[in-house]
């Protein structure tokens, strides 16, 4: 069974560049490009309006974005090697919160992820190392170092709960570890090819973990088995991200194409296309409405927003 979605709202040359990253809150949406910029747009207007932008955040450029579900941070990573996290206020404002000065060089840290409470942050590095680091005490110290075999980590998640931390890299291995004892969960096989993207299910049962081989694996968390394979994209799987229920699974391509998956059927539901260059970024919206909603960002500078349609 298909799903329709409508486009609701196109925000044009958004960036001065590919747009790399969204990262979206429970009413507003940050994005940023390979420029020094982050732009946050109110996602509560059917026009979608700059509330602010934040200048000069990373000067050599912004690789990863992220946000917490449950709480006002935000975490960047630029090309110059830091990490610096951001607070929004009370009033709406976002300010930077500190950085992570753990005596980090490029390539130190790529990918990053938080927890959705805000107070654990994951990141990978270029020579598959995974770190964690504890957000809430001043000196933001690394609490946990995992070791991998050396493969470019270029992809990282952390579940929901904070329990586990997931990797993808570019030999095509997948790591879970488990945080609260520090040790190796899974190391899953199946994918060979680079991964580009991981991301644990709401309730942790499941990742799903895609790349170059431009099919979407599924795991079960618990016993490590791949359980599923979804295959339609055309070419690499960039991005990947989950409804707030599980429901369904959200997934960008180089090819520009967006599909929507349904994890009860293992069936793609819904294509749309963001233009013919790469579809760097796809997130869900946090469901404030009936409607699902979700946003794309990639290579023609845009960000597009759509909303399901109604029964």
């Amino acid at each position: 069974m298909s799903k329709q979605y409508l486009t609701l709202h196109t925000l044009s040359d958004a960036h001065p560049s590919d747009v790399f990253v969204l990262a979206p809150t429970s009413k507003s949406i940050l994005s940023a490009s390979g420029a020094s910029t982050i732009h946050i747009h109110d996602t509560t207007q059917s026009d979608f309006p700059l509330l602010q932008s934040l200048e000069n955040v990373h000067i050599l450029g912004i690789h990863h974005l992220v946000t917490a579900r449950e709480a006002r941070r935000a975490a960047s990573a630029g090309f110059e090697g830091k990490i610096k996290i951001w607070s929004e206020g009370e009033d709406g404002a976002w300010k930077a919160d500190g950085e992570i000065s753990d005596q980090l060089k490029p390539g130190d840290v790529w990918a990053i992820a938080l927890s959705a409470d805000g107070k654990y942050l994951a990141g990978s590095s270029i020579n598959g190392k995974i770190n964690v680091w504890s957000l809430d005490e001043e000196s933001k110290p690394k609490i946990r170092d995992y070791e991998t075999k050396g493969s470019f980590g270029m992809c990282v998640d952390l579940s929901r709960d904070g329990r586990f931390t997931a990797s993808g890299h570019e030999n095509g291995s997948i790591y879970v570890f488990d945080n609260d004892t520090g040790r190796l969960t899974h190391s899953l096989a199946g994918l060979v090819k680079p991964v580009r993207s991981v991301a644990f299910s709401p309730n942790t049962t499941l990742l799903a973990a895609a790349g170059d081989s431009r099919t979407i694996a599924l795991y079960d968390v618990k016993s490590g088995e791949q359980i599923a394979n979804l295959a339609g994209h055309g070419g690499w799987v960039l991005t990947l991200d989950w409804s707030d229920t599980g429901e369904y699974l959200l997934s960008g391509s180089h090819d520009g194409k967006a599909k929507i998956w349904s994890i009860t059927t293992r069936q793609c539901v819904a294509t749309h296309s963001h233009g013919d260059k790469p579809l760097w970024t796809a997130k869900w919206l946090p469901k404030s409405t009936r409607s699902e909603m979700f946003a794309l960002g990639g290579g023609n500078n845009a960000i597009s927003f759509y909303r399901e349609a109604a029964g």
